[in-house]
């Protein structure tokens, strides 16, 4: 059975309204009436309607302005313009504005009949040729993929982005993520407020309550100004709060309160404050094992996770790869002035034949490295073990961090024998020291680097005795 069209009649008398409503009593439709323009916004937040039939004369705001506000915001709906003085500019107007059809009064309830069907239809049409679309599409805005492990959260996404509800996004480092939280949003009705992201990791425990919710003067030490948080930044928007695995447990119990009331204070205020916040949070640990172990608080996690994605990894998408590292070829030659086309047949098979532990970070990553590092038109063999000889500490760092060893027979592995085996945690700091040298002591270019959260440097340095510089 179809599912009824809705559709908004917007008019605000209530003897002409009573009249529409007469002429549609037979259609099989599911007919809403409101008054005026700012219930129509209101109601547009939640719902988006098949059909609006709008008068243009209202009580606390012109029709065109509404439909002006449909086409900026891209609703998929059809909207019937009714009014009493039809002109030419009215007319262009509201075409170049995207009306489906105008009617001037007085008109038959056969005419507004005609209009409104062939108006479901139209929709109709287009919301079959748009999921055909979905269902072909190799791109979604900062993803690149075709495989049905990513289409897949293409389609949930769509689902999900107009909700209101809360959205918990897991997978390992690389798969995308934030990509995923940014989509979201871009596809969410709160698409023209802010999109603010917080790196729960990426600051020492004493400062992530300050950057969370921000501080007023004389707070702390070198609180100079009152300064505000991601929560007010990101009031009317999203609140992106990454890596919420690292966050410590005694902020857990704020943010929980946070969560549940929209409602905070400033460090150092004693007045509340109340934003009104979409929140994705995304981790890359097993935050079962995290509630289990009493790191991450049982209650958050479900306030959090009224709907949850779980990102695929680069090795269970296929040909996605192949995709992937031909855009980022493309890109990055463009980027380096480098001639680059394409992929040997060689290279296309031991790129799909390796595991990729740092799944998309680390292709992108490798073919940066391969452009910077090589001439040619095609890459081949040659340039790809040439490349891993030569950054073979490098890469065996990265791989470190990961704490995982893929043991495939690709070109990629590097074979190591059992004398040059090292302790595992004295490659690892040898790396992350190198990682901070390089970087200039910036911990966050530093964590990026080498695939993990800050704030995993700074307790390695306090494990350690020694002091960050």
């Amino acid at each position: 059975m179809n599912k009824k069209a809705t559709v908004l009649l917007i008019e605000d008398d209530l003897v002409v309204s009573e009249t529409y409503k007469a002429y549609l009593s037979n259609e099989p439709i599911n007919l809403v009436h409101v008054t005026n323009g700012t219930d129509v916004l209101e109601y547009c937040k939640h719902t988006i309607p098949e059909v609006l039939i709008l008068d243009l004369m209202l009580p606390d705001m012109n029709g065109m302005d509404i439909l002006k506000r449909i086409k900026q915001r891209q609703l998929n709906c059809a909207v019937i313009i009714i009014t009493g003085q039809k002109s030419a500019n009215i007319t262009d107007e509201a075409m170049r504005y995207g009306a489906f059809n105008l009617l001037e009064k007085p008109f038959e309830a056969s005419q507004l009949l005609f209009i409104l069907r062939n108006a479901i239809r139209q929709h109709d049409l287009y919301d079959k040729l748009n999921s055909y679309q979905k269902t072909q599409r190799n791109t979604y805005h900062d993803f690149i993929g075709a495989s049905n492990e990513i289409r897949t959260i293409y389609q949930i996404i769509d689902t999900i982005a107009t909700a209101k509800a809360s959205i918990f996004i897991e997978g390992e480092s690389g798969t995308g993520k934030e990509l995923c939280a940014v989509a979201i949003h871009k596809e969410s009705l709160r698409k023209d407020k802010p999109f603010i992201a917080l790196n729960c990791g990426a600051f020492p425990k004493d400062l992530i309550e300050s950057e969370l919710f921000g501080h007023v003067k004389g707070a702390f030490t070198g609180a100079i100004n009152n300064r505000d948080g991601a929560a007010t930044s990101a009031d009317g928007g999203t609140l992106f709060l990454d890596e919420i695995g690292e966050m410590d447990i005694t902020l857990q119990t704020i943010l929980l309160r946070f969560v549940q009331t929209s409602k905070f204070r400033r460090l150092g205020s004693d007045k509340e404050e109340k934003v009104d916040i979409r929140f994705i949070c995304a981790t890359n640990r097993d935050i079962k094992a995290e509630i289990k172990a009493g790191r991450f608080r049982k209650d958050l996690y479900y306030r959090l996770n009224i709907i949850n994605l779980k990102m695929p990894t680069l090795r269970q998408r296929g040909d996605d790869i192949l995709l992937i590292a031909k855009h980022f070829l493309s890109y990055y030659a463009k980027d380096e002035n480098k001639s680059f086309q394409g992929l040997t047949p060689e290279v296309e098979q031991q790129l799909l034949d390796y595991h990729w532990p740092g799944n998309v970070r680390e292709l992108q990553n490798l073919i940066h490295r391969i452009v910077v590092m090589n001439n040619g038109k095609t890459v081949t063999v040659k340039m790809l073990s040439t490349l891993i000889n030569k950054s073979e500490t490098q890469f065996e760092e990265e791989r470190v961090t990961d704490n995982n060893f893929p043991t495939s027979n690709s070109a990629l592995n590097i074979p190591l024998s059992l004398d040059a085996i090292r302790p595992l945690k004295v490659v690892e700091k040898e790396a992350i020291i190198q990682a901070m040298k390089l970087t200039k002591g910036n911990v966050t270019e530093a964590a990026k680097r080498l695939g993990v959260a800050p704030l995993t440097i700074y307790r390695k340095y306090e494990s350690w005795g020694e002091k960050l510089r």
